[in-house]
């Protein structure tokens, strides 16, 4: 692939957003920080850090879809981000069917765990490992693509 490209992906909560950076050349993800949702709502001024820190290319967000693959609770709020997002950013956002990204999450870093790796497990590493979920099945080539 010539055209290589940075993307940054988010995991979308009421409490936290999850981010992980990845690029279409290794086709891998790795988490970074999760974002406080605060009473105005996520801290735009720290995914503002974070876009000018990777420059990517594409914003990646996890869209909550039901067991039945009907919208979830979340789908309007997280449709809403993503809109807002590609307003303050003039970048592509793609959106990917997160089901099961916290739960693949949290087992993955539980594997880390019991291989040795140190510190307890926190949610806010569950919501970016999630964002890296997220962000590998669209470098897989899942959700849309931009």
């Amino acid at each position: 692939m010539n055209d290589v490209r940075t993307v940054l992906g988010f995991d979308f909560g009421l409490r936290r957003i999850g981010l992980a950076s990845g690029d279409t050349l290794t086709r891998s993800a790795s988490p970074r920080c999760a974002i406080a949702i605060g009473t105005h709502g996520p801290d735009w001024s720290a995914i503002a850090r974070e876009v000018r820190a990777l420059l990517p290319k594409l914003l990646v967000v996890g869209t909550p879809y039901n067991m039945d693959g009907t919208s979830g609770a979340l789908a309007p709020a997280a449709r809403a981000f993503a809109d807002e997002l590609e307003r303050r950013f003039a970048l592509p956002v793609a959106r990917v069917d997160e089901r099961y990204s916290s739960l693949e999450a949290a087992e993955t870093l539980k594997a880390q765990r019991r291989r040795g790796q140190r510190g307890r497990i926190r949610r806010e590493h569950i919501d970016s490992a999630a964002a890296a979920v997220i962000l590998e099945r669209w470098l897989a080539g899942e959700g849309e693509k931009t």
